[in-house]
């Protein structure tokens, strides 16, 4: 948790190498997964149906995440993530979030 609180996520695309992240309590080695999202997209519905999903996996996710062994996303980095999907992510031009 430590790696990931305290990595810079301000990079494009949020792709962040966690190794050697800074901090007392970082693990050295330290990895995470990442989804693609078109930016572009065909079908509104279809694109908004799947940003629930993550929107709804961010905001509930994080015990099961924990109990499984996983870390959690940072809260600070699903608000990066929410205002990239409210600018970025459209349908027939118009966005979608």
């Amino acid at each position: 948790q430590a790696a990931a609180a305290n990595a810079d996520w301000s990079v494009p695309g949020y792709y962040v190498v966690l190794v050697e992240q800074p901090g007392d309590e970082s693990w050295p080695i330290t990895g995470a997964s990442f989804i693609l999202v078109h930016k572009e997209n065909k079908d509104a519905t279809v694109t908004k149906a799947m940003l629930e999903f993550f929107d709804w996996s961010f905001k509930h996710g994080a015990s099961t995440a924990m109990e499984l062994d996983y870390v959690p996303i940072p809260e600070n980095v699903y608000n990066m993530i929410e205002n990239t999907w409210k600018e970025d992510v459209r349908a027939g031009g118009k966005s979608v979030w």
